[in-house]
């Protein structure tokens, strides 16, 4: 299965619904990446898939009653992709099945954005010249699909990355309200180190070392 245009074509075994199916991740590309996880493919993000990504994370949000400018949440950093992620030592991936974008992920230098209540100010800075602590944001698989193991797929490749880049510790926060979440985050071996109230939601923030 050869890459066409960038992304592969997709002619593999489906995972199945239900989905506890046990399937590698698999590195085709080191440059720019490319994964498979059973009939999902990852790839890096492209322009031309900022609305779908735009609505997939709005979408992850509703699921669990949350939405941008509630103080907590925010999606200023979808309109400068270039800047925050893929010019900046980060990286940000979409998984595609059957051609449609149904999970995706970040890498964003933890120097960039401000934490807690501040990032909701739009804030943006450049980064030193150390790569120290990476961010792992942006973690969502279109309702449809869940429980497939896609959201794994990406943290093992987001995880890769960051390795690949050489930084010591990955960060990450989620929401008490985002469960699911935080399951997945405890399973690669994440460990919670802080919890803050903004707005009434309570934001839990976590880290996993690299070396």
């Amino acid at each position: 299965m050869e890459p066409r245009d960038g992304v592969p074509t997709n002619d593999g075994a489906a995972d199945g619904m239900g989905g506890r199916r046990s399937t590698a991740v698999v590195r085709l590309r080191v440059e720019p990446p490319v994964w498979t996880y059973g009939a999902l493919w990852l790839r890096r993000y492209r322009a031309d898939d900022h609305a779908t990504v735009l609505e997939l994370h709005r979408e992850g949000l509703a699921q669990v009653g949350l939405r941008p400018g509630d103080g907590v949440y925010y999606d200023h950093d979808f309109f400068r992709m270039e800047d925050i992620y893929l010019r900046n030592d980060g990286e940000f991936i979409v998984g595609e099945l059957d051609g449609r974008i149904v999970a995706m992920g970040g890498l964003r230098r933890a120097d960039l954005v401000p934490a807690g209540r501040d990032r909701a100010l739009g804030g943006y800075v450049l980064g030193g010249p150390a790569l120290d602590a990476v961010e792992m944001v942006r973690l969502r698989v279109h309702p449809d699909v869940q429980r497939r193991g896609y959201g794994s797929a990406v943290v093992r490749a987001l995880e890769q990355r960051a390795a690949e880049f050489g930084y010591r510790v990955l960060r990450a926060d989620t929401t008490e309200l985002q469960q699911s979440a935080l399951r997945l985050y405890r399973r690669f071996g994440w460990t919670e180190v802080r919890r803050e109230q903004i707005g009434g939601i309570v934001n839990v923030y976590l880290e996993k070392p690299l070396v």
